[in-house]
């Protein structure tokens, strides 16, 4: 009779543990529509109201460490494969670290056909997170049914002919973008001093017209959130809550006039009041960013080195930025296109001004960007140095230390290689662009969290809500996690079933 009843005793134990945790805790694992892992995990009080919320990201990779002793030359290749969504712009940061490393310059060719390359890369993603990743929360709805909130609901929504018009536009970016890195997922286009392959002429006019019909296709993509967002007051009342608000520093790269540039420029900080903070060649950025790390998360926290890491808090006294295309209109003075600038203006007017807080008008911004980048594009192709046949410098410097910045779409990224004589890495940093906004982002999902759950009472489109504070900031977590400590840090927690009390905690 004594295992009947250990048994009983043990399921009893079980439900009573279950009916804690179902009351205790809130998990949404995994988090949906975006690049990469992760879960969020809600702690709730005796009365139902969020006591705290993480963000976790469980995922890590060792990109950083596992790109020793190998031959600087790899490096655009190697971390390309980091992720299958933005490997364009890791390709980029590498192979503009690898022009520093060995001290050589791009002949103009070569860099206005990396700079296409790049703004076609990000006018497509750009796009992806608009139609499918992003965007179904305001185009189908953030309560909408969650078998509804992806592609499939956007193009019910949108009608058949607008789906397969964005489908199309992306393979035809694609397309470019195959032409000249040979593949479209892994491209091996960057060479440091230059690039594998030119433009030919024959060829120009389909650019061309790709360029023309990028311009229109960023312009409809525009004209779609207008109708869906803007005009649903819903909507901009969401945008504009504080739920989904936080003042902080923002970073991002600007060109002389301190106008939105993706591939080149300096970096810009500005402050929660808009006042810049700092700019600086990618040389010194070691200066400005540093990385705080948390026991609950294998992402790295970056914030501004000269303020110190002071929490997760916005405010004056904070010292965390955010990168992305909010921050970046936030970091630059305006557009380097007319179009794209005549945008810009109408989106500063109607959020109240600069510096715009709020979260969820990233993707105003993201769409901002895609008309900025599609007009970027129709310029290059009709620069007349683009078909040139110069389109390579062939180093000679002995290299020892390489810094490369580009825009992700994601924000700021950043390759640093140190090598020795050879050529072979003996030391390699990334900064990725999630990683700039992971402690803005911990805080946008802790603060959506408390703003929404009341009395312990929720549900998906609530929960989705809740995602949506990260999913804004189009994140990428395999980029992010990307140091290798030599071993997954492994934490324990024992809690009192009746209390929640913290019993005892267990570290590898």
């Amino acid at each position: 009779m004594q295992e009947p009843i250990q048994s009983a005793w043990n399921a009893a134990h079980q439900k009573v543990n279950a009916e804690y945790a179902e009351k205790r805790t809130v998990t949404i694992d995994p988090i949906t529509r975006l690049e990469g892992h992760g879960k969020i995990e809600i702690f709730l009080d005796g009365k139902g109201e969020v006591e705290r919320a993480y963000f976790q990201v469980p995922e890590l990779r060792g990109f950083e460490t596992f790109s020793l002793g190998r031959p600087a030359e790899d490096m655009p290749q190697i971390t390309s494969r980091i992720c299958g969504v933005c490997p364009t712009a890791h390709h980029m940061a590498g192979t503009k670290a690898l022009d520093d490393l060995y001290k050589v310059t791009p002949p103009p060719a070569a860099r206005k056909i990396r700079e296409l390359v790049y703004n076609t890369f990000t006018l497509e993603d750009h796009a992806l997170h608009v139609y499918i990743l992003g965007g179904p929360d305001f185009i189908v709805g953030p309560d909408a049914p969650k078998e509804l909130r992806n592609v499939v609901g956007v193009i019910q929504k949108v009608g058949v002919e607008v789906g397969k018009k964005v489908i199309a536009m992306r393979r035809r970016l694609r397309d470019l973008i195959s032409y000249f890195g040979g593949k479209v997922i892994h491209p091996v286009l960057g060479l440091p001093g230059g690039v594998s392959k030119g433009l030919a002429p024959d060829d120009l006019p389909g650019f061309r017209q790709l360029a023309e019909d990028g311009v229109e296709f960023a312009r409809f993509t525009l004209q779609v959130f207008k109708d869906l967002v803007l005009k649903n007051e819903q909507y901009v009342k969401l945008i504009t809550s504080d739920l989904y608000t936080h003042k902080t520093y923002y970073m991002g790269l600007v060109d002389e006039a301190n106008r939105v540039n993706f591939y080149d420029g300096k970096v810009r900080v500005v402050d929660p009041a808009g006042k810049e903070f700092a700019k600086f060649p990618i040389r010194q950025y070691l200066d400005y960013v540093a990385e705080h790390v948390e026991p609950w998360s294998y992402v790295k926290f970056c914030y501004l080195k000269p303020l110190g890491w002071k929490g997760f808090v916005d405010g004056p006294d904070t010292s965390v930025y955010a990168v992305a295309p909010l921050a970046r209109l936030n970091a630059a003075d305006g557009m380097a296109t007319p179009e794209a600038q005549k945008a810009y203006g109408e989106y500063v007017t109607a959020l109240g001004g600069k510096p715009v807080h709020h979260t969820l008008a990233n993707h105003w911004a993201r769409v901002i960007e895609m008309l900025y980048a599609a007009e970027r594009i129709r310029e290059l192709v009709n620069d007349p140095e683009i078909t040139s046949k110069e389109i390579r410098v062939l180093p000679t410097a002995t290299p020892t230390v390489g810094v490369g910045v580009v825009e992700a779409p994601r924000g700021t990224l950043i390759h640093h290689y140190e090598t020795d004589e050879r050529g072979l890495i003996t030391r390699a940093n990334l900064i990725v662009a999630t990683q700039g906004n992971s402690a803005r982002m911990a805080m946008s999902v802790e603060k959506s969290a408390k703003g929404l759950i009341h009395a312990g009472k929720v549900d998906d489109g609530l929960l989705n809500m809740i995602e949506m504070a990260f999913r804004a900031y189009d994140p990428c977590h395999g980029c992010a996690t990307h140091s290798l400590p030599g071993q997954m840090p492994l934490i324990v927690s024992i809690r009192d079933a009746a209390s929640g009390r913290l019993l005892q905690e267990l570290r590898r």
